[in-house]
């Protein structure tokens, strides 16, 4: 697979959430300033006040949910579960939830909710990395299904977002046919600053270095459940998400996705599984090699059961741990956190 490199300055990215883009003008231009940030409580302000990408880690720290989570709270089973996702570029004001109607005004706010849920689909705003432009003449929409048994991406585009409401949403194994065909992988780089500033520091970063690296195939989105894990990353069509990678790692994750494979660090899980679903393939892919669709979770039993598509098959024992309470967003009040954690893994 090519990638467009975006970028004819090379560099390389030092390890780290916020990898220094000092030699490369792409990402000169996608630095922007994060002012007063929010947590779920309300404004929550960052005492450096400075540019995002030239914040030290140091300085999160003390304070954030994203530092505290990283103490011990296992990665596998925090996924969202979704199958189908609709990605709308708007490149305005997201608001903190997508759905406030501050992005599009109430009524159509409030159709569009009511069409994702009947569709059950996931709606996600996404933005090029860089600095706030005017929205275009045309929205760039894709559309993904991320079951196994069919996973696809198509691409099309709308004047606006109430051209939404007329498409056919449905999403059968094999491709809508209701745009083009996406055949590379689609990166979501969650930044949405106003639900937490912990997307915003630490997922903008990531989200400018990997569209140096990959050019068009890389945005930002809004919310996708879990800043505690930011910088926070899915990619489409399979619904692989990932959580707390370091600009290299990052990398690693999508050309992985390109060879049809999947990247063992950082990974959350994959969306069309339930949380134990998850966990469960986690664990035998951290134990047998398969590419992206191989496998496939059977939950219909006391334990979940992964299967191979070569006929293997295993059983995972998943445990629920409590933690110590911690937000679950910065400027949230701490209670406590159950985890999913994978015991046994036995071959059947």
């Amino acid at each position: 697979m090519r990638w467009p490199t975006g970028c004819r300055t090379p560099r390389s990215p030092r390890p780290g959430p916020a990898a220094s883009t000092s030699s490369c003008r792409c990402s000169r231009r996608a630095r922007r300033s994060t002012g007063e940030l929010t947590g779920q409580n309300g404004p929550v302000t960052d005492p450096t006040r400075t540019d995002v990408r030239d914040q030290p880690e140091a300085a999160l720290v003390p304070w954030t949910c994203s530092a505290r989570s990283a103490v011990d709270e296992p990665l596998p089973g925090t996924a969202a579960q979704v199958t189908g996702w609709l990605c709308l570029e708007h490149p305005g004001a997201w608001g903190r939830d997508v759905f406030s109607g501050e992005a599009f005004g109430p009524e159509v706010s409030t159709a569009l909710e009511r069409r994702m849920d009947e569709a059950g689909l996931r709606l996600l705003l996404i933005r090029r990395p860089g600095r706030a432009v005017e929205a275009p003449r045309r929205r760039t929409v894709l559309l993904a299904r991320s079951d196994p048994s069919g996973t696809w991406c198509e691409q099309l585009e709308v004047s606006e977002p109430g051209d939404l409401l007329d498409l056919d949403l449905a999403l059968p194994a094999a491709p809508s046919g209701i745009g083009r065909r996406v055949t590379d992988p689609v990166v979501l780089v969650c930044a949405h600053g106003k639900r937490d500033q912990c997307c915003a520091v630490l997922g903008r970063p990531v989200a400018a270095d990997l569209s140096a690296r990959f050019g068009d195939a890389v945005w930002e989105c809004s919310h996708t459940g879990g800043h505690r894990f930011a910088p926070s990353m899915i990619v489409l069509p399979t619904g692989y998400t990932y959580g707390r990678l370091t600009a290299g790692q990052s990398v690693e994750a999508v050309l992985a996705a390109g060879r049809g494979e999947v990247y063992p660090q950082g990974l959350r899980g994959r969306s069309c599984w339930t949380p134990a679903g998850q966990v469960a393939e986690v664990a035998v892919r951290q134990r047998v090699p398969a590419g992206a669709d191989d496998l496939t979770v059977d939950e219909s039993g006391a334990v979940p059961v992964v299967r191979h598509r070569d006929g293997r098959s295993w059983t995972v024992d998943v445990s629920s741990i409590g933690l110590e309470p911690r937000p679950a967003s910065c400027g949230a009040v701490s209670k406590p956190v159950a985890a999913l954690v994978a015991g046994a893994v036995t071959a059947l």
